[in-house]
């Protein structure tokens, strides 16, 4: 949904954060489809001119609806990987770097024996898998050593600062 990143980035965060219901509810509303098709329909990757603008509108509506609300997404997105460093700081699981070791070790050798030539990816539902891998490998990465979202809003700040005379 990297493309979705870049027309609606607030609908993203809230889809995959604890407001996904309202995010949903403007994304239905919008496409005129019901909440359960939202996903699907996001997924196709065959969405129309009209639809693309329909989902900015959301974009702009969500805003709008948080902004009432006092909600920030990013500090929502922040506060969750944060408890969940939290918790595993104060647990001290075996299973979460377990798993990490498990995902990041698939993904690299995935991606080291299609490179190699000793397998490949003929047909959809692997493409999908190796992406849904891929997007748990980013996912590892950012718990372990943080994102850069942080980095892409200072960049974006800047970007629209004026310049030191």
């Amino acid at each position: 949904m990297e493309w979705l990143k870049a027309i609606a980035p607030t609908v993203v965060t809230a889809l995959g954060g604890p407001l996904a219901g309202m995010a949903l509810a403007a994304v239905s509303k919008t496409l005129n489809i019901a909440p359960e098709e939202v996903q699907d329909v996001l997924n196709s990757n065959k969405l129309t001119a009209e639809q693309v603008a329909s989902i900015q509108i959301a974009e702009l509506e969500l805003k709008k609806q948080a902004q009432s609300m006092n909600i920030d997404f990013e500090q929502l997105a922040v506060a969750d990987r944060k408890s969940a460093r939290d918790m595993q700081v104060a647990t001290k699981s075996y299973l979460v770097p377990l798993l990490a070791v498990i995902i990041v070790t698939s993904f690299v050798g995935v991606v080291v024996s299609t490179l190699a030539g000793f397998s490949t990816i003929d047909s959809v539902m692997a493409g999908t898998l190796i992406g849904y891998l891929s997007a748990k490998a980013d996912q590892v990465l950012s718990f372990f050593f943080g994102s850069t979202a942080g980095s892409q809003r200072k960049t974006e700040l800047l970007s629209k600062a004026e310049a030191i005379k």
